[in-house]
């Protein structure tokens, strides 16, 4: 059994995880400050018995710069806590949530007052993923992820937030 408990002493709160010397922190910070929850998060959410969110994510990750601050302002509103444990600092819990055997990230684990998994999500919308596998042959990475960053553009988190709450409401 997981000790999630202790995995959350360990992690980053988010107010201190974004910072200016992050690889990526410009595009971290730009989503962070362009996100608009939707309305109906506010009631779904409140609806779960979600307290706290453990996002495995690396500061370099573009899928984790377009979704953590999502979710991290989801967690401001909710009144939820977020903290962040860096992928290549827990291998043995990433390895549980391997992506087609990969260590993609971010994930995003909802856990409850008493630190137990509701579930988890990540490390990309379905839609997108399954757009960036079918392409991964056939078009170069820097065009891949442009049209990812797009796609982030254009969802704003929506994706990401219903997708978390359905995982998490089992």
């Amino acid at each position: 059994m997981t000790d999630f408990a202790g995995l959350w002493r360990e992690a980053t709160p988010w107010a201190d995880y974004l910072r200016p010397d992050m690889e990526q922190y410009r595009l971290w910070q730009g989503v962070a400050s362009r996100v608009e929850l939707p309305s109906w998060a506010d009631a779904a959410f409140a609806e779960t018995p979600l307290r706290r969110l453990l996002v495995l994510a690396a500061d370099w990750c573009g899928d984790a710069a377009n979704t953590v601050p999502v979710l991290a302002a989801l967690a401001a509103r909710r009144g939820l806590e977020l903290r962040v444990l860096e992928r290549d600092s827990v291998p043995q819990l990433m390895d549980r949530y391997l992506t087609n055997g990969s260590r993609s990230i971010p994930i995003a684990i909802g856990l409850d007052d008493g630190f137990r998994e509701l579930g988890h999500w990540g490390p990309r919308p379905l839609a997108l993923q399954t757009w960036m596998l079918a392409n991964q042959a056939t078009i170069p990475s820097p065009q891949r992820y442009a049209f990812a960053r797009q796609w982030y553009a254009r969802d704003k988190g929506e994706t990401t937030l219903r997708e978390l709450h359905a995982a998490i409401s089992g």
